[in-house]
């Protein structure tokens, strides 16, 4: 058996896989969020370890697993989100800052208005912004009392979630590519630390960081207590986005996945070459395997289902997001009506914080079934903006487009995505796309899978091709990139 965890934002999920890659056991369970101050986002890592300690002795339960039974462990995390913890206790030193914490957009500005964007993206092919790590490790630094002298003693170390979690179950220090890839200190063309960012950001010492090992290979062994009398090689790691990638086995330069939840995130596999700079996209590292490093352009689209969310709690015109299915399939068409769910400013490829959530076409006509299908035809546009920023990047043509998430549910949506892309859109049949990603990674880090076998293995549940027009398409997407130009830039600076 392989345990897979996945320790994402509001929740811990535990999965074991048999050695065909069927899900056999699983757990899940939710913890706390806490909000300290406006714009702050911190998760308790004591919560975390007990919630994770509880799904995996589920999990392995739930799969009859017996000791001996496990032959690898993968991890895939919640990325850019920051713990400090004692190297020598594993006791944490504070709350972890999560990825969606807002505290440090004032230092992220100032670093821009010193001119050091283009440097910081030139190494770690993203953007000078508060989302990711550095910042935060910088800010714990500057207002936790003690804590860089204490870290210079050697008793903090700064880490992503999956090096935490693998220093708790292992004693080891250490992380892989993709996480690392996400902190704006990891130099992805060197595939090591930049001593030019460690500087920018507030000195930090190398020494405080986890060493980077392989997304599948060997990374450490549990400590038997840890998963239940299990001693497993810890074999797989990556953050969730590009677990999900290798679990729709998007292997191949010009394979691209779509995960479709609160917000959405589309990773295009860019080859073993990292893609130039692109405004509006970011270069990540999608896995590192033996001495092979491959790539992802990601679009981060900050608004998709939380707009269908919007609907129900905000202005409560549906009951359930079902609904909108049928109430868009019972339209001919959208009657020209769009929304921008610019609701938290754009994402990819927009980059625009001021941008608002904007509806327009409005008739006296226009009923609650516009309003849905308006929703989820933005939610298709929103992706398709982001290929088409993929393909001006030089990107490999996409071909089909791998789909997950909560979203996959709604056929009328995923048949739209099709139509407006002109590419078949892909279910796969294994729903936990993060964790069988992670499952994968160690499968293939202990030699039990071979990349090509993750491939075959990889199975269809449902397609869905494109049947619209080229000239309804093209009058479509007009209609959108005229709503988006109202939306834009809509808060006064």
């Amino acid at each position: 058996m392989i345990l897979a965890i996945d320790q994402g934002t509001t929740g811990t999920t535990s999965l074991v896989f048999d050695l065909e890659g069927e899900l056999i056991g699983r757990a899940q369970r939710e913890f706390a969020q806490h909000f300290p101050q406006p714009g702050w986002v911190e998760h308790d890592l004591g919560e975390i370890a007990a919630v994770t300690d509880a799904v995996v002795g589920a999990a392995l339960a739930d799969a009859g697993a017996r000791p001996g039974d496990l032959i690898a462990l993968g991890i895939t995390n919640q990325r850019e989100t920051v713990c400090v913890w004692d190297p020598t206790t594993g006791e944490p030193l504070h709350r972890a800052i999560v990825w969606q914490d807002r505290r440090t957009a004032a230092r992220c500005d100032a670093l821009r208005a010193a001119g050091h964007e283009a440097q910081v993206r030139a190494i770690t092919g993203l953007t000078l912004d508060p989302y990711f790590s550095a910042s935060k490790i910088e800010w714990l630094l500057t207002h936790v009392d003690g804590l860089r002298a204490r870290a210079e003693r050697g008793r903090a170390v700064f880490g992503t979630v999956d090096a935490w979690l693998i220093h708790r179950l292992s004693g080891e220090f250490i992380t892989d590519p993709t996480n690392a890839s996400r902190t704006l200190l990891y130099d992805i063309h060197r595939g090591a630390w930049s001593e030019e960012l460690l500087t920018l950001f507030g000195a930090i010492d190398p020494a405080w960081l986890p060493a980077v090992g392989p997304s599948a290979g060997l990374l450490a062994h549990t400590r038997p207590a840890c998963c239940h009398g299990h001693a497993v090689p810890i074999a797989g790691v990556a953050g969730d986005q590009q677990a999900a990638l290798f679990g729709q086995a998007c292997l191949d330069p010009g394979m691209a996945k779509n995960t479709y939840g609160t917000g959405s995130f589309l990773l295009l596999n860019a080859g073993t070459r990292a893609p130039g700079s692109t405004p509006g996209l970011l270069t990540t590292v999608a896995s590192g395997i033996g001495q092979r490093v491959t790539y992802a352009l990601e679009a981060s689209i900050f608004v998709t289902g939380a707009a269908v969310q919007w609907l129900r709690d905000g202005l409560g015109i549906i009951a359930a997001a079902a609904e909108t299915e049928a109430l868009s399939a019972g339209l001919s068409g959208n009657d020209g009506v769009y929304f921008v769910p610019a609701l938290t400013g754009l994402g990819s490829p927009h980059w625009d914080p001021y941008a608002r959530g904007t509806i327009v076409g409005l008739t006296r006509g226009t009923g609650r079934a516009h309003l849905a299908r308006a929703t989820l035809e933005a939610i298709a546009y929103e992706s398709a903006d982001a290929v088409s920023a993929m393909a001006a990047a030089g990107g490999a043509p996409l071909e089909q487009l791998r789909a997950d998430g909560g979203a996959t549910a709604n056929a009328w949506l995923m048949q739209f995505q099709a139509d407006i892309l002109g590419v078949p859109v892909l279910l796969p049949a294994i729903t936990e796309t993060t964790a069988l990603g992670a499952a994968s990674l160690a499968g293939v880090g202990v030699g039990l899978w071979t990349l090509s076998g993750v491939a075959e293995r990889w199975q269809e549940r449902r397609r869905f091709e494109p049947t619209m027009g080229e000239d309804e398409r093209a009058s479509l997407l007009a209609g959108w990139g005229r709503a988006v130009a109202r939306a834009r830039d809509w808060v006064e600076r």
